[in-house]
């Protein structure tokens, strides 16, 4: 008998099976707050339930959609990247990134990427599918399990793994609600953040959902003829038109707009690239957040020396844009911006 994915049932389901095997409804409050709050994943475990209802739950339910395969820990002990094994035997890479007392989960949308952008390893492995709303949901919840252990839990999550995550919206959204649901892990919308390549209808979409999540665009060109040549889905959608999404979405939610750019040595790195970034987001109240190119094997892109970036960054800096330069880590597993693919060396698979 195939079972039931126990992330996938709301709390008026849950309570509603309970009720079909005659049980009073206190032990649905039981098994919530085990799942939940204690991140019991064994129905074993679940002590203060009789055992032939713990017997009756293990036949009727799975825990998670995903089989954890493997993690690697970074050199620096602030990454650790993991690879999940869905139900179909796809597989998809998600990474925890811990910085003081954040602890903050990227998790992928889909398996492969039909963004393609010519930096990214995710995009060159192809796109194969949507992971549901339980798979991505469930990504954050067995690195929380995980977390438990060490009296730690999940405190911030990012759409920016594997995936265009506006090329999944609906089940993006129901993770989203999943997450930040008060009696699941109930994270604030505040910690959420997705990262879209600039799919305009999924910009506007969101902008109208209620909710305060942070967005952040995948810029990387300062130009609609650079932005051509290294993210195709901009042919599709023109700089100036995503601009005006952005704009629409700061407006209506009041939250700040993040434009990341990817530093590719020759291509859009010249201080004159900066100027020319600098008039377009010239007036928006925004942040720049630049990112050297992290390498890829098989791509013929190098990142720029430390020297051009500090050059790239002054120009910045004169013209009063707001910027960061990100941090990499996790280069030594392959778990930087723009590494993720599920065939990773690794992991000891080939690609």
């Amino acid at each position: 008998m195939k079972k039931t994915l126990l992330s996938s049932l709301s709390k008026k389901d849950l309570f509603s099976f309970i009720e079909t095997l005659g049980e009073p409804k206190f032990r649905a409050e039981q098994i919530w707050e085990w799942v939940y709050q204690k991140k019991v994943h064994s129905f074993e475990k679940m002590e203060n339930l009789p055992k032939a209802l713990r017997e009756k739950l293990c036949e009727s339910f799975s825990f998670s959609s995903l089989t954890l395969i493997k993690k690697a820990d970074s050199e620096d002990g602030e990454t650790v990247k993991f690879l999940w094994e869905l139900p179909d035997g796809k597989r998809v890479e998600s990474v925890l990134i811990i910085s003081g007392i954040r602890r903050t989960v990227c998790v992928s949308s889909q398996v492969g990427c039909p963004a393609a952008c010519a930096f990214c390893a995710s995009g060159k492995m192809g796109f194969f599918r949507n992971l549901s709303s339980a798979e991505i949901y469930d990504q954050v919840l067995g690195i929380d399990s995980i977390l438990k252990e060490k009296g730690e839990r999940v405190s911030h999550v990012v759409y920016m793994g594997m995936g265009e995550p506006f090329k999944n919206y609906d089940n993006v959204l129901e993770s989203i609600r999943l997450i930040t649901s008060e009696d699941r892990l109930g994270l604030a919308d505040r910690r959420i953040t997705v990262s879209t390549v600039g799919v305009i209808e999924g910009i506007e979409k969101l902008s109208n959902e209620g909710l305060k999540v942070n967005l952040v665009l995948s810029l990387h060109a300062p130009n609609q003829m650079i932005r051509k040549k290294i993210i195709p889905y901009a042919r599709k959608y023109p700089l100036e038109d995503i601009l005006k999404a952005m704009d629409q979405y700061h407006r209506k939610t009041g939250r700040d707009i993040t434009y990341e750019y990817t530093l590719l040595q020759g291509i859009n790195d010249h201080p004159d690239h900066a100027f020319e970034l600098s008039n377009l987001l010239k007036g928006k109240q925004c942040t720049v957040n630049l990112i050297p190119y992290n390498p890829i094997p098989g791509m013929r892109l190098s990142r720029p020396s430390g020297k051009e970036i500090k050059a790239f960054r002054s120009v910045l800096y004169g013209c009063r844009i707001n910027n960061t330069c990100r941090y990499t880590k996790g280069v030594d597993i392959a778990a930087a911006c723009g590494q993720l693919a599920y065939q990773d060396a690794k992991f000891g698979i080939s690609s």
